[in-house]
C-alpha cells in the first residue's frame, strides 16, 4: 500500500463513518515505533505506522484510521478531542473506533520466532539462538527460525 492508497482509504472512511470530508494529508511514517498512528494538531495530518499494516493487515489499519479521524473531526469542530474527553469517548463508540491498537511483537522486545520441526511448538526470543545447540523443550525435536522481526 502506498501513501496515495492510504489517502484514498482515509477519505472514504471519513465519508462513510463520519459523513464529513477529510481534506488534509494522510501518510505512512516509518519512524513510528510504539503507536499505530497519530493525528498532528498543527497540520491536521494523520500518520500511520506501516508495520501495523504489514503485521496485522487492512483491518487493523481501518481501526487505526477511525481512531485518528475521531481526533481529527473533534479537533476541527473545537470539541474535546483527547482520550479523556466525553466527546471523544462518545464518538469513538458511535463509529466503532478502538481505544488501542494491537502491539507489534518486535515492540514487546521479541525479535525472533522459532518453531519445532516435530511438534510445531513456537518460541519467541529476544536474542538469536543456535539451532544446532538447542532443542525443543517440549519434545526435544529440532528447532528452526521461522520469522525475524
Amino acid at each position: 500500500m502506498q501513501n496515495s492508497d492510504l489517502q484514498r482509504l482515509v477519505e472514504s472512511i471519513s465519508i462513510e463513518y463520519f459523513d464529513k470530508p477529510f481534506i488534509h494529508e494522510a501518510r505512512f511514517n516509518h519512524r513510528l515505533r510504539t503507536t499505530g498512528g497519530r493525528y498532528l494538531l498543527n497540520s491536521h495530518d494523520i500518520e500511520i505506522n506501516p508495520k501495523q499494516y504489514e503485521t496485522f493487515g487492512i483491518e487493523a489499519i481501518v481501526d487505526i484510521i477511525k481512531h485518528e479521524l475521531v481526533h481529527y473531526h473533534l479537533h476541527i469542530e473545537g470539541k474535546g478531542y483527547q482520550h479523556r474527553d466525553k466527546d471523544f469517548k462518545l464518538l469513538s463508540e458511535k463509529v466503532g473506533a478502538p481505544r488501542f491498537c494491537e502491539m507489534i511483537p518486535s515492540i514487546q522486545g521479541y525479535k525472533y520466532t522459532y518453531t519445532c520441526k516435530k511438534c510445531s511448538q513456537t518460541f519467541l526470543r529476544k536474542r538469536r539462538v543456535n539451532t544446532l545447540k538447542y532443542k525443543c523443550s517440549k519434545c526435544l525435536g529440532e528447532i528452526a527460525i521461522t520469522k525475524v522481526w
